[in-house]
């Protein structure tokens, strides 16, 4: 179901966006449409993409989804209807490969982030899923893949000994 999760550090992307906050059970209606309009977009501008779609979801809510569909763009697009131009920050990440149907992603993001957590990494709240291929590839499930990645929380350095200092007598 889940590829071994590995650490990744990422560049800086240009991407262009939709951004969507809707309740969870409307996420299937949304979906389809904004990718579409994104896509159109970007393309009648000539940048691209330049990649695989993804979804960048900022927090996590049990009722609502607020999340952004994004795609890699060649180069800053300019803003037109819902889509807007943005940049993927450069991040340190963990991430892995679900292997199925979408029905089964919450619990692959379930198994992930108790991974993440046994092995003592500290996550952010948002998180990315990149559709690698899916149902426009295979009509069986068991052949879709999805990228799962988790940013992680800057490590904390330990502190610096501080040198004793020294009273004049």
């Amino acid at each position: 179901m889940l590829d071994p999760p590995q650490i990744i550090e990422t560049e800086p992307q240009a991407i262009a966006l939709v951004h969507v906050t809707v309740p969870r059970a409307k996420i299937r209606e949304v979906m389809g449409p904004g990718r579409e309009e994104l896509i159109a977009a970007v393309a009648a501008q000539g940048a691209g993409p330049t990649g695989v779609w993804f979804t960048h979801h900022l927090k996590m809510d049990p009722k609502v989804f607020d999340f952004e569909i994004c795609v890699p763009v060649a180069h800053k697009i300019e803003a037109v209807g819902r889509v807007r131009p943005a940049e993927l920050r450069a991040m340190r990440a963990m991430r892995t490969i679900y292997r199925g149907g979408y029905e089964g992603l919450g619990d692959a993001w379930g198994e992930f982030l108790a991974w993440i957590e046994k092995h003592g990494h500290k996550a952010r709240a948002d998180l990315l899923e990149r559709y690698l291929t899916g149902p426009e590839s295979s009509d069986d499930p068991a052949d879709w893949q999805t990228e799962l990645t988790k940013p992680l929380l800057a490590s904390a350095s330990p502190a610096k000994a501080r040198p004793k200092s020294r009273r004049a007598r």
